[in-house]
């Protein structure tokens, strides 16, 4: 079962933090940021919470597909950063837009959007499934630590979704998992149970950035170079690439490595930093609106993260 997209939006909160902004608070420069990172700004949210990004970027998508919420059959929302375990952040959409659908989230990191279309190509296949709507929403500031020069930098909060119905624009996927929290870990809230022994763990995102560069670049590469391939494809065939935000070398490295000119690849970590699960949608949605996209452009939108996980698929726009 195939599909097409028919919509897309996003949404970031209003307050941005530049990089002068962040040198006021920890050890570091707007030159150390840009020329690691890639980053300039990023937005923060000052009340809003990752369950009010994604409804006002589903409300944008809707608009965007030229639907009203009562036609949407499915809402899957991706995020490590709702403020409740329950209600998800899919229900707190699905009531705010006035759907009457079901709606889940899933959790794969950077990864989980590209997760969720996955998930939702597969009930396309199903009877009862016309419509569906996939966000990924995060409220990274939330999770970090902001005495830490090494991440507080490098994350943005916001969201991104998109409709997408039946259609024949889906042309190969792979998802990937390599369980394991060596590299990139993310603790939840331990609990204040009397019985339990392990101390609790600094509730703040760890990462180890070489080893996380490495796997990006790599699988980056490889899963583009697969679904190419599963489409019947060449690596000239794509006319866009939009994969996650999260180092502007990362980005770099890969593009060399793949012979792809940057040209192709949608870059805005620049103005809205690493959004997590959020990255792809947004910046698909910026594609999208740019007016550079014309109908059967082939576009690969591809993410890695903690997991570690990975994420490709190639569409037909």
């Amino acid at each position: 079962m195939s599909i097409r997209f028919l919509g897309t939006g996003s949404y970031v909160p209003e307050k941005i933090i530049t990089n002068n902004d962040l040198a006021k608070i920890v050890d570091t420069s707007d030159e150390w940021i840009v020329q690691r990172v890639g980053v300039k700004e990023r937005h923060v949210s000052t009340g809003e919470t990752a369950e009010e990004f994604a409804a006002q970027a589903a409300k944008r998508a809707l608009i965007s597909a030229g639907i009203f919420a009562d036609e949407i059959d499915l809402i899957i929302a991706a995020t490590i950063s709702s403020e409740c375990v329950c209600p998800t952040v899919a229900g707190y959409v699905q009531k705010a837009i006035g759907a009457t659908c079901p709606a889940f989230d899933v959790n794969s990191a950077c990864s989980g959007f590209l997760f969720a279309l996955e998930t939702a190509v597969s009930y396309l296949s199903r009877p009862g499934y016309g419509k569906i709507l996939v966000i990924g929403s995060e409220r990274m500031s939330k999770l970090i630590d902001w005495a830490d020069r090494s991440t507080c930098v490098i994350f943005g909060d916001g969201a991104g979704a998109a409709v997408i119905g039946k259609g024949d624009g889906y042309l190969a996927s792979k998802i990937n998992t390599y369980g394991g929290n060596e590299v990139i870990e993310i603790p939840s809230f331990s609990g204040s149970s009397p019985f339990f022994e392990k101390d609790a763990k600094h509730p703040y995102i760890f990462m180890d950035g070489q080893e996380t560069f490495k796997f990006a670049v790599n699988r980056i590469v490889e899963d583009i170079k697969q679904v190419t391939y599963d489409a019947g494809l060449i690596l000239d065939d794509i006319d866009h690439v939009v994969t996650h935000q999260a180092n502007i070398r990362i980005i770099e490295f890969a593009a060399k490595r793949l012979k792809i000119p940057m040209e192709k690849f949608v870059v805005n970590i620049d103005k809205y930093g690493n959004t997590s699960s959020a990255s792809v949608p947004m910046a698909l949605d910026e594609l999208a609106r740019s007016g550079k996209l014309e109908r059967g452009d082939k576009i690969v939108m591809c993410a890695f993260g903690g997991g570690l996980s990975s994420a490709a698929c190639l569409i037909e726009w």
